[in-house]
Order: C-alpha cells, then sequence, then structure tokens
C-alpha cells in the first residue's frame, strides 16, 4: 500500500513538472530592414556592431522619444522584440507595443490585435483583448485588422461558450477539493504519520 501511495506521490509530482514546463524560446527572429531575413534573436543591429558603440546613448535617445511619439513607441516596441540593439525583452516590447496603441498607432493596434489572438511567450491568448485592439485598428479601414477581427470574435464566441461550461462544473470540481480527496496522513502531536 505504501509503494502504490509512494507512485502515486512520484506520478503526480512527475505531472506536475511536466505541466510548468515551458515551450523553448525561439532562437530566430525574422527582422526585416528592409529586406526580410531570419536572424538570432540576441543578434545587436548591424549599424551599431559595426560602430562598436552599443551603448552610445541611441537606446536611451528613442526611449525618451518613445515617451512622447508613438511611432518612436512602436519603434522600440520592435526592436525590443527582435532584440535589436537592445536585449531581447517581450514585456517591455509589449509594454511600448501598448503605449503606440494607446496613442492611436494603426500598426501597434494591429501588432497588439495579433499577439493577443496568437499569445506570446509566457502570455497566453485573450480573444477578448485582441477585439479591442483590432477594432480599433478595424475602424480606422486597416483590412487585415477587419479580418483578424473576424478570427478574434469567433475566438471569443467560442472562449464565452467554453466558460459557459466550465461554470456549470466548477462548483462541482471545487467541492470535490473540499471533501472529495482524503489525506494521506495524520498529525499526532510530534510528527506527521503515513
Amino acid at each position: 500500500m505504501k509503494h502504490v501511495a509512494r507512485c502515486t506521490v512520484c506520478l503526480s509530482l512527475a505531472l506536475g513538472m511536466a505541466a510548468c514546463a515551458q515551450p523553448p524560446r525561439p532562437t530566430m527572429v525574422e527582422v526585416c530592414d528592409p529586406v526580410c531575413s531570419m536572424r538570432p534573436v540576441d543578434q545587436v543591429n548591424q549599424e551599431l556592431r559595426d560602430t562598436g558603440r552599443e551603448n552610445d546613448g541611441r537606446m536611451a535617445a528613442l526611449e525618451a522619444e518613445a515617451e512622447r511619439n508613438p511611432r518612436a513607441a512602436y519603434d522600440l516596441a520592435l526592436r525590443y522584440f527582435r532584440g535589436d540593439g537592445v536585449r531581447r525583452d517581450s514585456y517591455k516590447a509589449l509594454t511600448w507595443m501598448r503605449v503606440a496603441g494607446e496613442n492611436g498607432n494603426l500598426n501597434a493596434q494591429k501588432a497588439l490585435g495579433r499577439l493577443y489572438l496568437t499569445g506570446l511567450e509566457e502570455m497566453g491568448r485573450d480573444p477578448r483583448e485582441a477585439r479591442t485592439w483590432l477594432s480599433l485598428a478595424a475602424n480606422k479601414g486597416d483590412r487585415e485588422s477587419k479580418r483578424l477581427l473576424a478570427q478574434a470574435e469567433a475566438a471569443t464566441r467560442s472562449l464565452e461558450a467554453e466558460n459557459k461550461v466550465l461554470s456549470q462544473w466548477r462548483p462541482q470540481v471545487y467541492n470535490m477539493w473540499h471533501s472529495g480527496y482524503v489525506y494521506y496522513g495524520k498529525w499526532n502531536g510530534r510528527a506527521w504519520m503515513y
């Protein structure tokens, strides 16, 4: 009986560790400047590499400009996504892309819609948020955003249907956690007994 309990615990730990495993991060990214090519994600901008001036203040100046200019915020977001002139950082990229989108940049709104529709690294999909951003871009007449908006609306309807089913079963599942599963061990006043 103890052997079965240990196997169950080992299996539970193994499954839990497998569920926490992250998919491998991509090592290559497509960069278009002006010709598109696949590059390592951590590659520094060729212009900065050639001059040997990675820390010459360009990125700090771009960040200062991005505070005021949505186009600069969009450019800075792309640089963080690509690792172009800066260390690759998807959180900063998303933050700057949102700054650009919130200030009306069409390309940023479309990019945000696509990112939320498909998910990004550790960030899962969010079709409702995708619909919000794509609606903004589609209202400006962007055809691609209109096409993506239809996908986001379909994904939102599907998510709402899933949530409806989950909401019906959630109380029963939570009740099982409170009363349906029994503890293995018992406290005897000094130690746990198994």
